[in-house]
């Protein structure tokens, strides 16, 4: 018997699915814009000149769509009227233990599951919230490299942009040493996002297949279903 259990509202699952595809977005141009691997496919050659262009403005567009989700999502982790994450990523006794539970249920093929899975777990906290440490990471290192084509200190909105980013990015400089740090930092980061989603994919096709609560579906039409046990 099933019971019918609600686990993302309408608003998560939009900043969910803008989040997937900024950073497939993202991904793709950021690719062009350390490498132009595709330039060679364009038939025309005037039009090569403004294809980094393009790819340099998907780019700017996909992480500002990021940074705005994170904000939300920022907020949401502490204010939600529906789920508040960050009091399951607290160390409390009761967090650590079912963290490690649901890793066992992990390891163990589901033999073992001995948590509550219609609700938000530990260990899925926690791996959500490295995930948006990282999009900061980037937000950062992108916008240290972006501020340094603005090196004369102007820009088409005044000053003021170019100061204020340089106060906010330039410790990027010294906690990877360097503008070439700031850049190989960017690009592993990106390697990393793309193994936390490869993961991410992997682990919700898994708890669909032995859990059988319909956790696919959670991210479409935001519910899955929970086993009762029927009432003698």
């Amino acid at each position: 018997m099933y019971q019918k259990v609600k686990r993302m509202t309408a608003t998560m699952r939009i900043i969910h699915w803008v989040n997937a595809f900024s950073i497939l977005a993202a991904v793709i141009t950021g690719l062009y814009i350390a490498n132009p691997y595709y330039q060679a496919l364009i038939a025309e050659p005037a039009a090569t000149k403004y294809v980094m262009a393009y790819n340099r403005w998907v780019h700017f567009i996909a992480a500002i769509l990021l940074d705005v989700t994170s904000i939300i999502i920022a907020y949401l982790y502490f204010f939600s009227r529906f789920e508040k994450p960050v009091k399951k990523i607290i160390p409390t006794g009761q967090n650590i233990k079912e963290f490690i539970e649901v890793v066992i249920n992990l390891l163990t093929l589901n033999r073992r599951k001995n948590f509550d899975s219609s609700h938000l777990d530990s260990f899925n906290a926690v791996y959500f919230t490295i995930l948006h440490i990282l999009l900061l990471l980037m937000l950062f290192t992108g916008l240290q490299m972006y501020v340094w084509a603005l090196y004369h200190g102007e820009s088409s909105i005044g000053a003021w942009w170019p100061w204020l980013l340089h106060v906010a990015t330039d410790w990027t400089l010294w906690v990877f040493g360097g503008p070439y740090g700031v850049r190989t930092a960017h690009h592993l980061m990106m390697w990393l996002i793309i193994a936390w989603v490869a993961f991410h994919i992997y682990y919700q096709v898994w708890r669909t297949i032995f859990w059988r609560e319909g956790d696919m579906a959670i991210v479409f039409g935001g519910y899955k279903f929970k086993k009762v046990k029927k009432e003698a």
